[in-house]
């Protein structure tokens, strides 16, 4: 996975690692990470593409707001990334687009 981020990391205790892919890539980030910040620090932007003008998206707030960070989790998509710490083995697709519904995905009515 690219590594040529624009983002430094500020001086930090040590900290562990967990091994993740990013598009079927593997990438090792730091954890305690965000979804979001590992995507920063391997370089992975846009984080998604919006569903009617194709434009490239990235992580903004990195507090829940803006939903720019939206990426598929191990298999789910529309995951604020920024709201979810990396795990080992975890999965991370960049979306492009709208998502395609399925029939496991909405509930019905009460």
């Amino acid at each position: 996975m690219q590594t040529d981020s624009p983002f430094n990391r500020l001086a930090t205790a040590p900290a562990g690692s967990v091994t993740l892919e990013i598009d079927g890539k593997p990438f090792t980030a730091r954890e305690g990470d965000s979804v979001a910040a590992a995507l920063l620090a391997a370089g992975a932007v846009p984080s998604r593409t919006t569903p009617v003008s194709a434009s490239p998206r990235a992580p903004y707030c990195m507090m829940g707001v803006c939903f720019e960070c939206l990426v598929e989790v191990d298999g789910l998509a529309n995951v604020q990334g920024c709201m979810v710490q990396v795990t080992d083995g975890m999965k991370i697709r960049r979306q492009s687009g709208a998502r395609e519904l399925t029939e496991g995905d909405f509930h019905e009515a009460v």
